[in-house]
């Protein structure tokens, strides 16, 4: 860290304790620990180089307490980044914590909750930065790319409920209200105020199915994983050429075992 600092490197300074492991099992003594030892940290980093940029990286994890495993999707390690943030908010310090992650080790239903509520915890939470938000599974140790392709949507929902809902003189139009329902047609399909709010008040998946039972059937009933893997293979084919040189790419996987 002091050769990081001297060099100019910004710092997470991170804390990454497991409630009932490495951390008291409450989760408030939990978040308690990881906020002093990164306390700890700024007061280090402050002590080599006042206001050098360094991020307070709480991660306190859970554990199972059944058998001792992590447990990356649960409801208590939203908490418990939820918590941290409040800390940083308190402390005024910018501040990251993870926040994404599934016990699932597919992208099922099971890594759909957890991975929506984790995210939507620490969004709503104000977290600065969520580390793991998406693709990551059986609690950091399973990754998958058609989850970071779902993982698009379900984060364009999350920064909508982020962004909360807009109270404006405009937005509580009671002429147009008025204009809809003694004037008009009695609904609001086709209203200028509606076809200006489309693309600014509503967020649209890109891979999630929204039609009808009917209209499902009548597609052939797409599957969401299967859409998942086209998009991933269409964003793969029209990646950008590596920009690392070619021969220095062969020399790196000659001495090393790199399977990607």
């Amino acid at each position: 860290m002091e050769h990081c600092i001297r060099e100019g490197m910004p710092i997470l300074l991170l804390s990454a304790g497991q409630a009932g492991a490495t951390a008291p099992a409450p989760l408030a003594t939990a978040i308690v620990q990881a906020v002093a030892e990164c306390l700890a940290g700024v007061v280090y980093v402050n002590s080599i180089s006042p206001g050098f940029p360094a991020i307070f990286g709480t991660w306190p994890f859970v554990s199972d307490l059944r058998t001792g495993a992590m447990s990356g999707g649960s409801g208590e390690q939203g908490l418990l980044s939820a918590g941290c943030a409040q800390m940083h908010q308190f402390y005024g310090l910018p501040g990251g914590a993870a926040g994404g992650m599934s016990d699932s080790k597919l992208p099922d239903m099971q890594a759909g909750w957890e991975q929506g509520i984790l995210n939507v915890l620490c969004g709503l939470s104000g977290l600065n930065m969520v580390y793991e938000s998406v693709g990551m599974h059986a609690s950091l140790l399973g990754f998958c790319l058609e989850s970071l392709v779902l993982g698009d949507d379900l984060l364009g929902q999350v920064q909508r409920c982020v962004r909360g809902i807009d109270i404006t003189e405009d937005s509580v139009s009671i002429e147009t209200m008025k204009s809809v329902c003694l004037d008009g047609p009695g609904h609001y399909l086709g209203h200028a105020q509606t076809l200006e709010l489309m693309q600014t008040e509503y967020v649209y998946p890109a891979v999630a199915n929204r039609s009808s039972p009917k209209e499902w059937n009548e597609l052939g009933k797409p599957d969401l994983i299967q859409k998942a893997i086209e998009r991933k293979n269409r964003i793969l084919a029209d990646a950008a050429p590596s920009l690392i040189d070619f021969e220095a790419d062969r020399a790196i996987r000659k001495r090393w075992d790199i399977y990607c």
